[in-house]
């Protein structure tokens, strides 16, 4: 990677973890507190780390998948990088319904009846995805996997009280640590 160019998943694990890995004291949505923490929208903004991850992130979308759901926010600009890589369609979902417009929670495309796979970028317990999923089971949506950027959470991936939801990540918190 000499030439900055990413050539490997080892190459864009070790400039994702040079440009987003902190350390200090950080608080994550799940209330715990971290030493480390990864700063998504230090890599998803910027395109040279975007379009590799999004190329690596579409590897892992199951044959079956009608339609690619990001969750706000971090997942918004991963999941328009893989829709523009794959061809699929992409749908947004809210952390809630809004209370103007459409009044709706996942925008862009009607998901009832269709197979569904979510992007999201950092999961540490998956309480966003919990709630994402009971958003789009709602909806009528049949939720196949969600593909993470960055699993960050203890032990095998999986999403708290969602136990047959698969979690394909990228790479996990050791791969990034291990990276440097």
């Amino acid at each position: 990677m000499a030439d900055g160019v990413i050539h490997t998943k080892t190459d864009l694990a070790r400039r994702i973890a040079e440009v987003a890995m902190l350390q200090g004291e950080f608080e994550l949505r799940s209330g715990q507190i971290s030493n480390r923490y990864f700063d998504k929208y230090r890599f998803e903004g910027m395109p040279s780390l975007l379009k590799p991850l999004a190329r690596a992130m579409a590897d892992l979308i199951p044959a079956e998948t009608e339609i690619i759901a990001g969750l706000e926010l971090g997942g918004i600009p991963l999941v328009t990088a893989i829709s523009l890589e794959t061809g699929l369609p992409a749908a947004f979902v809210r952390k809630e319904a809004k209370t103007y417009g459409t009044c709706q929670a996942i925008e862009g495309q009607d998901v009832s009846d269709r197979r569904v796979t979510f992007i999201e970028d950092v999961i540490s317990t998956g309480g966003a995805v919990k709630d994402a999923y009971h958003l789009a089971i709602g909806s009528q949506a049949q939720i196949l996997a969600v593909i993470c950027a960055i699993w960050r959470g203890d032990g095998a991936p999986a999403i708290q009280g969602l136990p047959l939801l698969s979690v394909l990540p990228v790479f996990t918190r050791a791969d990034l640590e291990n990276a440097l």
